[in-house]
């Protein structure tokens, strides 16, 4: 009987910088900054600079809701003795599976001299898919080797 208990498993999922508390206190001070200026130009009778103030402040907003939207996606990676299996997460929540035998995976990455991995594909058979490609270049060099190194390991 075989052992098919996974020899690898990751989570990879996109870095933020900036958490949910860093966006409320950010949204908050732009919101009083925009409203303290805001009253200035009122005052002054620049009326139609409202509807700008308005308008940075709802792109600001769109534009952190989009990466924090971004940032939902996930790739489950699980690597056993008899299977290979990537598995992707969208952040509308679709997925989408990869699954081959390791015997016949090809990892290959793709190297930039000064940026480093630039990108990094699992093949088998005709079959192909991109992984990580929303991890910054060190999670990137971390992961190609540690996944190498199971491969490896499942082919011994």
């Amino acid at each position: 009987m075989m052992n098919d208990e996974p020899v690898f498993e990751a989570m990879l999922s996109p870095h933020r910088s900036l958490g949910r508390t860093g966006l409320v206190i950010l949204v908050v001070l732009t919101a009083a900054a925009t409203i303290f200026h805001l009253g200035f130009f009122a005052l002054a009778g620049a009326w139609p600079i409202v509807g700008f103030f308005g308008l940075d402040l709802a792109l600001l907003y769109g534009a952190f809701w989009l990466s924090y939207r971004s940032g939902r996606a996930r790739e489950f990676v699980t690597v056993s003795r008899t299977a290979l299996d990537v598995r992707k997460v969208a952040p509308s929540g679709k997925q989408s599976e990869f699954r081959c035998n390791p015997f016949w995976a090809r990892f290959t990455v793709d190297r930039h001299e000064e940026i480093g991995i630039t990108g990094m594909r699992i093949s088998s058979r005709g079959k192909a898919t991109d992984i990580g490609s929303f991890l910054n270049p060190d999670d990137k060099e971390s992961f190609a080797t540690a996944f190498s190194g199971a491969l490896a390991t499942v082919r011994r």
